[in-house]
């Protein structure tokens, strides 16, 4: 059995639980998933300080569940939040859902079309991207302009809009493929394979391709490079 810690902040109790049973969602007989808490939440959006600001709060997260016996480590959303910080603190993969979610894509298709929550996000998605060297991948970016707080209550105008986006990205931008960059967008409120037939192209979403590609690299007995990523631990007091 391979251990996968997902790592969950804070938000409004239901928001939270409906995120921990969709991670939960994708366990198997050869993968159990736990859950870490962070305490920090992204529920009300995080701006550029405040996200360097969590990573050591994420940081301890990742020692925490290598303490606790996992076998690999995934935060919750698309930030991929003290994932760079983390794979030289321990010794079990540490796996960032927009970087696994990019290449899992690329093994399904060569332009992907990335929607996210609100229009003002995408300079900051464009340079995540751009440093995982994927830009030449990038058919384009949409956002459906909706603040996650909002999308429980508006469930439907967020499929009807996210959907006329895809297809925006699909007709106009060449796009053969889908990721939504948001995880409240995808699989949270909309169902990847419902939303894949309905498109016509595959969707490669946050939760489940970064848990099942941690899986895997447990599996394989695979960690981070320490030529990459020396080997380091918290500093005293932390």
């Amino acid at each position: 059995m391979i251990r996968v810690a997902y790592c969950v902040g804070e938000y409004p109790e239901v928001e939270r639980q409906r995120r921990i049973d969709v991670a939960l969602s994708y366990a198997s007989e050869e993968v159990e998933i736990g859950i870490i808490p962070i305490g920090a939440s992204p529920y009300h959006g995080l701006d550029p300080a405040s996200i360097q600001g969590v990573h050591p709060i994420v940081h301890k997260a990742y020692v925490q569940a290598e303490k606790e016996g996992y076998d690999a480590v995934v935060p919750l959303g698309m930030l991929d939040l003290g994932v760079d910080g983390g794979r030289s603190l321990v010794d079990i993969p540490v796996i960032g859902p927009a970087q696994a979610c990019l290449h899992v894509a690329a093994l399904l298709g060569e332009r992907f079309g990335l929607i996210c929550y609100q229009p003002e996000m995408i300079p900051r998605h464009r340079a995540q991207i751009a440093g995982f060297g994927m830009t030449d991948w990038l058919a384009g970016f949409r956002s459906v302009s909706m603040p996650i707080r909002e999308m429980t209550d508006n469930r439907d105008k967020l499929t009807e809009t996210f959907v006329a986006k895809a297809r925006e990205l699909i007709e106009e931008e060449g796009a053969d493929l889908i990721i939504p960059h948001g995880i409240s967008q995808c699989p949270i409120h909309i169902k990847p394979d419902w939303l894949s037939k309905e498109l016509g192209v595959p969707v490669v979403e946050g939760i489940g391709a970064p848990i099942r590609v941690a899986a895997m690299m447990a599996s394989l007995g695979l960690v981070q490079s320490r030529v990459r990523w020396p080997k380091t631990s918290l500093p005293e007091g932390a």
